[in-house]
């Protein structure tokens, strides 16, 4: 009788115990790997968005050469001739100005904030109609409805500047790769072959996640540190000045990723109203370092902290040198000693400060830079 043998080969296969243990080692690899992913992708989109910001730079100085070095505008120089710097009025004595044109679209109809008048075609709407474009999209910014806090600093991809880029207002060198909500409403206008293009199903316009220094659009004098003076009541407040007038090329900035994309810590702002663009803006957070152009023409993360830390020795420089003594009271308003103008229509909270994420952050750089091009948004080494 054969003696039993209990020394047989296994089955093929794993145990239990071994399976676990691979599994362990594979989610452990994930662990590891994943954090690298996301930092690889989140370096990649920054350094799309700062091509983007380079490109746009040169479509700047593109435009400056053609337009006698000047910053783009979408304001006549010499709106200042009539009374308040009416539009309508203007329109009707002086000329007609050139239209805000966001381009051609799908069906051969051309899109703009037509601004009307006696001496313009008789565009459809009414001078009432006309005189909101014009304070919400052809000024820099618009202090006449202080309420919508655009103007034309918000709008890089209409017509009269989308040309010196690729014709195009949905382009995308106008979009940062984290600008997600924006993207969503954009991204499928990319292919499109039209200047321009209305979603029939949902009309409306998403502008660029970049958006130019609105101050530095204005006369200087318009965000003077001896305070702030309404546009409307200087003839020359609405000549952009020439860009190579800036004092401080490396330390103002030029144009900025208007959301905040980067170090986010929360995803949409409840403070605005349903149907808006719910984002936070890039001065609301404290860690918020938008990725930024500067006059100089190079690109770099700007953080808001360092925004405000500039804001903060600035005011101390200022206050030890007595600088508000050398204003002239008949010709200003409330002195401004830091890096932005609190003395606007919009208040001590500037640009949405109302809306903030957190109670540290505090500043409107960029946007209402005192002294506008002649002003800088952060200050040079310690």
């Amino acid at each position: 009788m054969p003696t039993p043998k209990f020394n047989q080969l296994r089955s093929p296969g794993f145990t239990i115990v071994e399976l676990l243990v691979v599994i362990s080692i594979i989610a452990l690899l994930i662990a590891i790997l994943l954090p690298a992913i996301g930092k690889a992708r989140d370096a990649a989109r920054v350094t799309q968005s700062s091509a983007n910001l380079r490109n746009l730079g040169i479509a700047n100085d593109t435009y400056g050469a053609d337009w006698g070095g000047r910053q783009f505008t979408s304001v006549p120089d010499d709106i200042g001739l009539v009374e308040n710097a009416d539009p309508v009025l203007y329109n009707s004595t002086v000329a007609c100005m050139a239209q805000a044109v966001a381009g051609t679209d799908q069906n051969g109809d051309t899109w703009a904030a037509w601004c009307g008048g006696d001496l313009c075609p008789p565009y459809a709407g009414d001078p009432l109609a006309w005189s909101i474009f014009f304070h919400t999209i052809y000024q820099p910014i618009s202090y006449n409805v202080p309420i919508y806090k655009f103007g034309g600093f918000r709008t890089p991809n209409g017509k009269a500047f989308n040309s010196y880029v690729g014709s195009r207002f949905y382009d995308p060198v106008f979009w940062a790769p984290k600008d997600t909500y924006a993207l969503e409403a954009v991204e499928p206008f990319f292919d499109q072959a039209s200047e321009f293009y209305l979603d029939p199903n949902d009309p409306k316009i998403t502008w660029s996640s970049y958006v130019w220094s609105g101050a530095a659009m204005f006369n200087p004098e318009v965000h003077s540190h001896c305070g702030w003076r309404n546009p409307r009541s200087m003839p020359a407040a609405f000549r952009s000045p020439a860009a190579g007038q800036c004092r401080f090329p490396d330390l103002k900035t030029r144009m900025i990723e208007h959301h905040w994309l980067q170090n986010t810590e929360t995803g949409f702002n409840p403070g605005f109203s349903e149907g808006d663009d719910p984002s936070w803006m890039f001065n609301q957070g404290y860690n918020s370092m938008p990725v930024t152009l500067f006059f100089d023409g190079h690109v770099a993360m700007v953080g808001v902290s360092d925004a405000m830390e500039g804001d903060t020795r600035a005011q101390t420089m200022a206050e030890a040198n007595n600088s508000c003594n050398l204003c002239q009271a008949s010709t200003a308003g409330e002195c401004q000693t830091g890096l932005w103008s609190r003395d606007t229509q919009w208040g001590a909270d500037g640009y949405y400060g109302e809306y903030s994420y957190d109670t540290l952050v505090n500043t409107s750089y960029h946007v209402l830079t005192t002294d506008g091009l002649f002003g800088r948004d952060v200050m040079g080494n310690k």
